[in-house]
């Protein structure tokens, strides 16, 4: 059985700096696509921050040079290392999977396996 465990998430202030993690149980993040989305107050789940399982990397312009995603192996996680956070960053972060060898995207159907999510506050 497949679990995504999100955590990491807390309040903080405009300008500082979080890492989220999401433990997998079940899957090995290094052959699928695994990704990061967010659902802010207010708006529809988006694709945050991606890694394929040729170590490519697509993040969305709007944390581009701020957000990055990367993976331990090891530990079977992937990380969401957030810099220079804003006020709206702030929301829901999830962690998605896709079954193995399958592109990402930021198709949100298109993922598998989700994660309950973990809450990010940026206060100004």
């Amino acid at each position: 059985q497949v679990q995504l465990v999100e955590s990491g998430g807390e309040s903080v202030q405009s300008g500082g700096s979080l890492r989220l993690s999401c433990a997998a149980s079940g899957y090995t993040v290094s052959y699928s696509c695994m990704a990061w989305f967010r659902q802010r107050p207010g708006k529809e789940r988006e694709g945050v921050a991606a890694i394929d399982s040729d170590s490519s990397i697509t993040t969305a312009d709007s944390v581009k040079g701020r957000f990055t995603v990367s993976t331990d192996n090891g530990k079977s996680t992937v990380i969401l290392q957030m810099n220079n956070l804003r006020p709206e960053d702030t929301g829901m972060y999830y962690c998605a999977a896709k079954l193995p060898l399958f592109a990402c995207s930021w198709v949100r159907s298109s993922y598998k396996f989700w994660g309950q999510g973990t809450q990010v506050t940026v206060s100004s």
